[in-house]
């Protein structure tokens, strides 16, 4: 390989030292040497592309053949990433540094100087660029893994070390352009340092909510949450190192700062539409005026309700014999009695119970609330078996329509504002 690259490197100082006599002899006296550095230039530049043209062919057709991301996931991310490419441009910056003292040999010594400067720039940006690309096929290796935790947590430390990265590699860049020592810029950074921390507050921020964020999967992008500090509620779009996007369900998007996941409350209700259960807690209000005891007729035209005709029947033998055992078995308010609004409480139970659209491994509740002047809250609890929206609404629709309805077989007023 090295006999090769010296063969080249002497069959490159012939042709260059034909073509600068060449230049020197046919261009005139104060164009000659612009045309000599021009052609210096673009010399190194072609041979450059020469190497990479060939280094990205061998190298792309190498890492295609483990395309399959299922048996090769980090090789996938690594050409998904296009740090191949990044490779090529390394391999190909070395060969010219290394070819770019043997054009026009000898000659035009200052040139030698700033182009291998500029080489070396190049090289200190293909640098930066593979380590950029590194972070993003973390990203991708990540994705191909389904884990979306991850994910989030290498997307915000690649953003700060993205960030941190660029001031380090300028600073490196200029020392190599102006030949400055290193340590002289970094010796003067101790006294911004104050400065930088309060530019790269939100950074900072951002990067430990990240953290936070990713370590607690509390929550994650494509999650449906509900943030009650801005009156919002939708989907996670993205979240980034300074900003998270949401958006809502009036199809508008929302922008928070990221920090404030850290901070805020988050309602994330997520949970129901992976558990495709989704609660239903609604009250009906009933006029106290039409509560009372569940006399002969009304039993009678209970019993025919098939969903409590076994209650009423067990009940009605109870009540029977307690009254053989009590005086006064006549008043109707002695001893145990039904009543309407409690015997409504247990059709709505075993209404409930039957129902499946209703999810019988949760918890189903019919219970009175506090009652207020408005009259007595008689509040259903439970889950429907469907979290979408639409499925979720016209569930629970259905069930109050049914209820509102059944309320009148049980002489029940129902409380509307006039």
């Amino acid at each position: 390989m090295n006999d090769q690259l010296q063969d080249t490197k002497d069959l490159i100082q012939d042709a260059t030292e034909f073509l600068y006599k060449y230049i020197a002899e046919y261009f005139p006296d104060g164009l000659n040497l612009f045309v000599q550095i021009g052609a210096k230039i673009l010399l190194i530049f072609l041979v450059y592309l020469l190497f990479d043209f060939i280094f990205k062919i061998v190298i792309n057709s190498v890492f295609k053949f483990f395309g399959n991301e299922d048996k090769y996931p980090v090789m996938k991310s690594i050409y998904q990433s296009r740090i191949t490419n990044s490779l090529s441009h390394f391999f190909s910056l070395l060969i010219a540094g290394s070819i770019q003292t043997s054009i026009f040999l000898g000659h035009l010594t200052k040139t030698t100087i700033f182009s291998e400067r500029m080489i070396n720039f190049a090289i200190v940006l293909v640098i930066a660029g593979m380590a950029f690309r590194s972070l993003k096929a973390l990203e991708y290796y990540s994705l191909i893994k389904k884990d979306y935790y991850k994910n989030f947590a290498i997307r915000t430390v690649s953003e700060t070390v993205k960030t941190i990265g660029i001031f380090i590699f300028s600073v490196i860049g200029i020392c190599v352009v102006f030949g400055i020592n290193s340590t002289t810029i970094i010796g003067s950074l101790g006294a911004i340092t104050a400065v930088m921390v309060l530019i790269f507050r939100d950074l900072i921020l951002g990067f430990v909510t990240g953290i936070h964020v990713a370590t607690s999967k509390n929550i994650k992008v494509g999650d449906w949450v509900s943030i009650p500090k801005y009156s919002l509620e939708g989907n996670i779009e993205d979240i980034s190192l300074l900003t998270t996007k949401i958006k809502n369900f009036d199809k508008t998007i929302s922008t928070i700062p990221t920090y404030d996941l850290l901070t805020t409350e988050i309602k994330n209700y997520q949970v129901i539409s992976d558990g495709n259960t989704r609660r239903i807690k609604k009250s009906i209000m009933f006029n106290m005026k039409s509560l009372k005891f569940v006399d002969d007729d009304l039993m009678e035209r209970l019993k025919k309700i098939n969903l409590i005709k076994t209650y009423l029947g067990l009940k009605e033998k109870e009540i029977e014999d307690e009254k053989n055992s009590i005086e006064n078995p006549d008043e109707i308010i002695n001893g145990t009695q039904l009543t309407n609004i409690g015997v409504f409480r247990k059709y709505v139970q075993n209404y409930l119970n039957n129902n499946d659209q209703i999810d019988q491994k949760e918890i189903i509740l019919v219970r009175q609330l506090q009652s207020m002047p408005e009259g007595l809250p008689l509040e259903i609890y439970c889950f429907a078996t469907e979290a979408d929206t639409e499925k979720y609404e016209n569930i629970q629709s259905d069930i109050f329509d049914h209820l509102l309805s059944a309320a009148k077989e049980f002489e029940l007023d129902v409380v509307q504002k006039a």
